[in-house]
């Protein structure tokens, strides 16, 4: 029995070494409001060879520290990174008017009602070097 453990948490720790290697940081988390899976990159371009988050093709390669906060059991998305230039498809837009029911630390409380720009079916906030991204939940629920 010990030896079944033993190899279950070296078969972890090796797990996490190799996917912290790559740039990767991802979590998945059970929440009153779905599943979130978090993930974060060094760059865009990283990001962008993740097939399973599916970051979107607006943001810049050159982006840095990207960090985006996914519902699996939907659309809604909030992300952050820093640097990089947005393409010339991103247009001045209205504020989104869907609340976001994501979270994150480095979020602020009610910042997709600042957002100015709309990049797909994202808005989006740049703020100095840093920019903020949010994508409302276009899924409806059928539950009763």
């Amino acid at each position: 029995m010990n030896t079944k453990i033993t190899a279950a948490v070296l078969a972890a720790a090796t797990a996490t070494v190799a996917l912290s290697g790559c740039g990767l940081r991802e979590g998945l988390t059970e929440k009153a409001n779905g599943h979130v899976k978090t993930v974060g990159y060094t760059t865009g371009a990283a990001g962008k060879r993740d097939k399973d988050a599916r970051l979107p093709e607006w943001v810049p390669d050159r982006a840095r520290a990207v960090t985006e906060v996914i519902r699996t059991t939907g659309s809604e998305r909030i992300l952050r990174f820093t640097g990089g230039t947005l393409p010339a498809d991103c247009a001045p837009g209205a504020a989104s008017t869907q609340p976001a029911t994501l979270a994150a630390q480095w979020w602020p409380q009610g910042q997709e009602s600042r957002t100015d720009k709309v990049c797909g079916d994202w808005h989006v906030l740049v703020q100095g070097d840093d920019v903020f991204a949010f994508k409302p939940e276009t899924l409806v629920s059928t539950r009763s």
